[in-house]
Protein backbone atom coordinates (compact mmCIF):
# COMPACT_ATOMS: atom_id res chain seq x y z
CA UNK A 1 0.00 0.00 0.00
CA UNK A 2 1.18 3.20 -1.04
CA UNK A 3 1.27 6.49 0.96
CA UNK A 4 -1.52 8.75 0.19
CA UNK A 5 -1.73 12.22 0.10
CA UNK A 6 -4.26 12.25 3.01
CA UNK A 7 -1.74 10.06 5.40
CA UNK A 8 1.21 12.12 4.24
CA UNK A 9 -0.52 15.30 5.10
CA UNK A 10 -1.04 13.64 8.91
CA UNK A 11 2.14 12.41 9.66
CA UNK A 12 3.57 16.33 8.64
CA UNK A 13 1.01 17.66 10.92
CA UNK A 14 1.69 15.37 13.58
CA UNK A 15 5.72 16.16 13.53
CA UNK A 16 5.68 19.76 12.01
CA UNK A 17 7.83 22.33 14.22
CA UNK A 18 5.80 25.02 12.99
CA UNK A 19 2.92 25.70 10.23
CA UNK A 20 4.63 24.91 6.60
CA UNK A 21 7.51 22.72 8.05
CA UNK A 22 7.70 19.64 5.43
CA UNK A 23 11.37 19.18 5.83
CA UNK A 24 12.13 19.20 9.42
CA UNK A 25 14.37 16.37 11.06
CA UNK A 26 11.31 15.09 12.54
CA UNK A 27 9.12 14.79 9.85
CA UNK A 28 11.83 12.55 7.41
CA UNK A 29 11.76 10.04 10.15
CA UNK A 30 8.16 10.01 10.49
CA UNK A 31 7.72 10.14 6.58
CA UNK A 32 10.30 7.09 6.39
CA UNK A 33 9.00 4.99 9.00
CA UNK A 34 6.17 4.76 7.61
CA UNK A 35 7.56 3.59 4.06
CA UNK A 36 10.02 1.26 6.11
CA UNK A 37 6.95 -0.63 8.08
CA UNK A 38 4.99 -0.71 4.77
CA UNK A 39 7.87 -2.22 2.85
CA UNK A 40 8.27 -4.59 5.75
CA UNK A 41 4.79 -5.72 4.95
CA UNK A 42 5.74 -6.34 1.15
CA UNK A 43 8.64 -8.31 2.05
CA UNK A 44 6.96 -10.87 3.39
CA UNK A 45 4.46 -12.08 0.68
CA UNK A 46 7.27 -10.98 -1.57
CA UNK A 47 10.40 -12.79 -0.63
CA UNK A 48 12.62 -12.33 -3.58
CA UNK A 49 11.96 -8.63 -4.94
CA UNK A 50 15.92 -8.05 -4.02
CA UNK A 51 14.92 -4.47 -6.34
CA UNK A 52 12.69 -3.20 -3.39
CA UNK A 53 14.62 -4.35 -0.97
CA UNK A 54 17.61 -2.21 -1.53
CA UNK A 55 15.27 0.67 -1.50
CA UNK A 56 14.50 -0.37 2.09
CA UNK A 57 18.00 -0.66 3.38
CA UNK A 58 18.84 2.78 1.97
CA UNK A 59 15.55 4.24 3.53
CA UNK A 60 16.66 2.58 6.98
CA UNK A 61 20.65 3.99 6.87
CA UNK A 62 19.12 7.63 6.25
CA UNK A 63 16.44 7.19 9.01
CA UNK A 64 19.50 6.22 11.16
CA UNK A 65 21.42 9.00 10.02
CA UNK A 66 18.88 11.78 10.90
CA UNK A 67 17.77 9.95 14.35
CA UNK A 68 21.83 10.14 15.22
CA UNK A 69 21.65 14.19 14.10
CA UNK A 70 18.94 14.77 16.28
CA UNK A 71 20.31 12.96 19.13
CA UNK A 72 23.62 15.11 18.95
CA UNK A 73 22.04 18.03 18.69
CA UNK A 74 18.43 18.01 21.01
CA UNK A 75 18.42 14.54 23.08
CA UNK A 76 14.88 15.76 24.74
CA UNK A 77 13.71 16.06 20.93
CA UNK A 78 15.58 12.34 19.90
CA UNK A 79 13.77 10.62 23.01
CA UNK A 80 10.14 12.28 21.82
CA UNK A 81 10.15 11.09 18.57
CA UNK A 82 11.51 7.44 19.16
CA UNK A 83 8.32 7.17 21.72
CA UNK A 84 6.10 8.61 19.12
CA UNK A 85 7.12 6.39 16.45
CA UNK A 86 7.61 3.35 18.35
CA UNK A 87 11.12 3.06 17.17
CA UNK A 88 14.04 1.72 19.78
CA UNK A 89 12.90 -0.84 22.64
Amino acid sequence: MALTTEQKQDIIKQFQRKEGDTGSSEVQIALLTFRINDLTEHFKTNKKDHHSRRGLLKMVSKRRRLLTYIRETDLNLYREVITKLGLRK
